[in-house]
């Protein structure tokens, strides 16, 4: 049983998820602006965000990037009638987990909250340093053939965790997997479609092409400044390198 927070301003649409939240087995919290939202969310330590994009006073977007300087790993999924292209890119990129244009299925909403929270069953990340291989399923990655001269960067294989240098990085899941995946391949290109077929895995819905662009710039951006950095390999994939 998961604690949601559904943020929507339509009054019959909100009751109507929130039900459906319960009958689902979960307990839900709900608020129809941006600043209860905030208000919420600073006192009650929710599982997962429902979140309409288009709230009063402070707007849906706002809220998210206010959410994601706070709570880096909290999953959230837009529920919003913008349906463009621009607007999926401008969500994602401001750091929504997934994205649902209305009208949806009730099935369907119900499958993709299911998968975010199978996704951050752990949390996505404690901010502490932890000695090298400590843990178990830890990969540890040093200087050897595939990376010479490498930096230490610590892998969690089994839960969304990264250290380089002893250093937490935060990452959300889905950037989390994308670099898993690299990262079993350092030094080697991976094919887009390779890092696609790996988010299809859980039985949510596939993440288009163009949305994966979002997760390579969102997950460079973090890693600056740490050694390790992703190749655009033109026409074939990416490729991590650590230097």
């Amino acid at each position: 049983m998961a604690l949601i927070l559904l943020v929507e301003d339509d009054e019959l649409l909100r009751d109507s998820v929130s039900d459906l939240l319960v009958q689902a087995g979960h307990r839900t919290l709900t608020c129809a602006d941006g600043l209860s939202a905030q208000q919420q969310l600073s006192t009650e330590a929710v599982d997962a965000v429902l979140l309409d994009l288009g709230l009063p006073g402070i707007d849906g977007m706002s809220l998210l990037r206010w959410i994601r300087e706070r709570f880096e790993s909290l999953p959230v999924l837009i529920l919003t009638a913008r349906d463009s292209i621009d607007h999926r890119v401008e969500g994602l990129m401001a750091g929504a987990d997934d994205y649902m244009t209305k009208p949806f299925g009730n099935a369907e909403l119900s499958a993709r909250l299911q998968a975010l929270l199978r996704r951050a069953r752990l949390p996505a990340f404690e901010a502490r340093q932890v000695a090298t291989g400590v843990e178990s399923g830890t990969s540890t990655h040093t200087q050897s053939a595939a990376a010479t001269a490498a930096p230490s960067l610590h892998f969690d294989t089994e839960q969304p965790r990264v250290w380089v240098r002893g250093q937490p990085i935060l990452l959300t899941q889905r950037e989390w997997e994308l670099l898993r995946v690299l990262h079993a391949q350092i030094n080697q290109v991976v094919s887009r479609d390779n890092v696609l077929l790996v988010w299809q895995t859980d039985g949510s819905e596939p993440i288009a092409s163009n949305a994966l662009e979002v997760y390579v710039h969102r997950l460079r951006r973090k890693l600056q400044g740490t050694g390790a950095s992703i190749r655009n390999i033109r026409g074939l994939g990416y490729m991590l390198e650590l230097a």
